[in-house]
């Protein structure tokens, strides 16, 4: 069989917005709407935002571009694609990805399976029909009913293997490019309210006038960090992704779009959270709490609360489905592409083994939630620890040197300037990846096992 038809069976993008939606889809999930305003929030707002935004140029873009490269050069997923490069010790790092996808897969349905659930609820009023004291009782009860949490994490696994099982263009793609669009809507929408809503210069103040008192070394830390894990980096997605794509794709283009609509996304999302912050003279540091606790109450006493609270969480709910397919593609690339099983069968088979690894992280709340793991902590948040903590770094650290110190210049920017691409910030792409990419996740993961 000749490469070509081998690329064609194993699947490709039909298009570049096609590529450019699943990218965009696999970076955009709880991170950017549950995650990034409420840290926003705790770290001052405006100058953690700028901090946030120059990590993305330094750290997130030369990692993606070259994962993206990897990916394309070989059409390989993470351990094909470092083993017929260099082989060696150098395919650890692609198991590091399949794990990762593997290990926050498990725990990610349990958070999305919440997401689920309050979407169901806002489509029943319970919001509005509760008063405002009642309203975080919601959330206990989810956290209290084991059977409600595993029947929620199987919902939202069924159907992301649903959609993974269908293959890269009548499966990954078609349903990026259905829910997307649909999501920008209502993100759009909802800041767009939310600006001209009491609170709504407040927001913009906020999340837009540097304070640079705030900006600690904790807090940009803290931005570097998640400008890293906010692009989905470092979990073999954006490998696996770019091995999709055909050899015409403008690498860079696409990478710097994706960026930028994940940077797009968390800045909106800020915008309509905060604008109803402000407008009800709620505590911007709320913490994680802001999503399932604080929000709901807020939701329960706005004109319209209903209708926002169902496109809320409808949009919580695509965010996180659009990442976590991105997740079990990865596996599945691997059971594909190593293992040489059928699609169906990856598909069924690793999302069964995910979904009962994630099991124990359902019944941590409740059933488990005297047991503790690693520390003081239950087994979700152990879980949790080790990939954001662990994997994840390891994983992004080493693309980066390996792209800047091992990968030769002429596969590199051969790879990127494939066809009619002619890449002008190839020399500072080099400098950023070789040099400061490296050093800058160091830091990060340094952070994160408690050094600093």
């Amino acid at each position: 069989m000749s490469e070509y038809s081998s690329k064609q069976k194993r699947g490709l993008w039909t298009s570049r917005f096609g590529f450019i939606m699943a990218s965009a889809g696999s970076a955009i999930g709880l991170g950017n709407i549950w995650k990034f305003p409420y840290i926003a929030g705790m770290h001052g707002g405006g100058a953690f935002v700028l901090f946030f935004i120059f990590c993305i140029i330094t750290v997130g873009i030369p990692i993606m571009i070259s994962e993206m490269v990897i990916g394309r050069h070989t059409h390989k997923d993470p351990v094909g694609a470092f083993k017929k490069i260099r082989g060696g010790a150098w395919v650890i790092v692609g198991w590091l990805g399949v794990t990762a996808g593997f290990v926050i897969l498990s725990y990610y349905c349990v958070v999305a399976g919440w997401a689920v659930d309050y979407l169901w609820l806002a489509l029943q009023g319970t919001f509005t029909a509760q008063h405002a004291q009642q309203v975080p009782q919601l959330f206990a009860g989810l956290l209290s009913s084991d059977l409600s949490q595993l029947l929620w994490q199987a919902l939202f696994m069924g159907m992301t293997i649903l959609i993974v099982m269908g293959g890269v263009s009548s499966g990954l793609e078609l349903a990026n490019k259905v829910m997307m669009p649909i999501l920008f809507f209502i993100l759009l929408f909802l800041a767009i309210r939310g600006i001209f809503s009491p609170g709504g210069e407040k927001a913009l103040t906020f999340l837009f006038s540097p304070q640079w008192s705030k900006l600690d070394p904790p807090a940009m830390l803290e931005a570097l960090g998640h400008a890293f894990f906010s692009l989905s980096l470092g979990m073999g997605a954006m490998l696996t992704y770019g091995s999709y794509a055909d050899e015409g794709t403008n690498i860079p283009k696409v990478a710097i779009t994706v960026s930028i609509m994940d940077t797009c996304v968390a800045l909106l999302s800020g915008i309509a959270i905060f604008s109803i912050v402000f407008t009800y003279g709620i505590e911007p540091a709320a913490g994680p709490g802001l999503v399932f606790k604080t929000l709901p109450i807020l939701f329960s006493q706005m004109p319209g609360g209903t209708l926002i609270a169902i496109l809320f969480f409808l949009l919580l709910v695509f965010a996180a489905l659009t990442s976590s397919i991105s997740l079990l593609e990865v596996v599945v690339a691997y059971y594909c592409d190593e293992k040489k099983w059928g699609r169906k069968k990856a598909t069924l088979f690793m999302g069964f083994i995910i979904f009962l690894l994630g099991v124990p992280s359902a019944l941590s709340n409740n059933l488990l939630k005297d047991v503790h793991f690693i520390g003081d902590r239950n087994f979700l948040d152990s879980i949790d620890l080790l990939a954001t903590n662990y994997i994840l770094p390891l994983g992004g650290l080493f693309i980066a040197i390996f792209t800047g110190w091992i990968l030769t210049t002429r596969l590199a920017k051969g790879e990127i300037e494939k066809g009619e691409v002619r890449f002008q910030l190839y020399p500072a792409w080099h400098f950023l990846i070789k040099y400061v990419s490296p050093v800058l996740v160091a830091l990060v993961f340094l952070n994160k096992i408690g050094l600093f």
